[in-house]
């Protein structure tokens, strides 16, 4: 935590010629906790390569701490990297931004990793991009990787000036990642905006959103973004499963067995057929 301004001790000229505090209201050199240090997490390829991935020290935004979901849907990449391969991917709310940086080391075409704009963040996020020896070029502007800061729900313009001229048609993403996210609740309208804001509508374009319910009992809200995304014409796919070692927080209360469960589940466009079938069926 970082210490504020010491204002309390500051008094007028005109009223403090008779005070002589002598320090006494002055905070004591460790009263305030120190700010917890940056720390580095290793994530090691199938083919044994490794990727470094620095973390800030803390973050009200949860970006101090490489998630469960970032992990397994990098995994499930590797595995199947024809999903990634020559394709435009966008990660939002990417803290690190490990799914983006093994995206970018399988050959995808270009990728846009994001969280919120705070220039610590955004910092973190480059150093992760300069400091992997996979993803090293020349030149800056020869990179199939950047990092950006976005706000969840803001308009898009930004991020997808970073794809050039597209195709009428085809403007957005082929692959949006979302890992671990849903547990803030009150974002859900806004993460389904982006979603409609930088999705392209080309076949096989699809969002992964990859989560845990850390807290248990509240899962229900958890699995409510999905509700709303079908709401708003989503298809929405349940795709993968994984149970963990252990939970990523073990001190925490609540079921382990659901805390150590990660599913993935795809959001995208419906096709015309699944259009036309809704429209009968309505």
């Amino acid at each position: 935590m970082s210490k504020p301004d010491e204002v309390a001790n500051q008094v007028p000229e005109d009223e403090g010629s008779d005070i002589e505090a002598g320090g006494l209201f002055e905070d004591p050199p460790d009263f305030y906790p120190p700010s917890p240090p940056p720390t580095t997490e290793h994530y090691t390829m199938k083919n044994g390569d490794d990727i470094t991935l620095h973390l800030v020290g803390h973050s009200p935004l949860e970006a101090h701490t490489l998630w469960n979901g970032a992990v397994v849907i990098s995994q499930y990449f590797e595995e199947h990297p024809d999903e990634v391969k020559d394709r435009t991917v966008l990660e939002i709310g990417a803290a690190a931004g490990l799914p983006s940086l093994v995206a970018a080391v399988l050959g995808a075409n270009k990728v846009v990793v994001t969280d919120f704009p705070d220039p610590d963040i955004v910092d973190v996020m480059w150093k992760n991009i300069r400091g992997c020896p996979m993803l090293a070029v020349d030149r800056e502007e020869d990179r199939n990787i950047v990092a950006d800061g976005y706000v969840w729900g803001a308009k898009q313009a930004p991020l997808l000036a970073h794809l050039g001229e597209q195709k009428e048609g085809e403007v957005g993403f082929d692959v949006l990642i979302l890992a671990d996210l849903l547990f803030r609740h009150s974002e859900h309208s806004k993460l389904v905006d982006t979603i409609q804001f930088t999705l392209n509508k080309k076949p096989g374009s699809k969002a992964f959103v990859v989560f845990t319910s850390y807290r248990p009992w509240l899962q229900h809200k958890d699995l409510a973004f999905f509700d709303l995304a079908r709401e708003r014409g989503f298809i929405v796919d349940k795709f993968l499963e994984v149970k963990t070692e252990k939970p990523l927080f073990e001190n925490d209360p609540g079921d382990e067995e659901i805390r150590k469960t990660v599913t993935g589940w795809t959001v995208r466009w419906p096709t015309e057929e699944e259009k036309a079938a809704a429209a009968i069926s309505s």
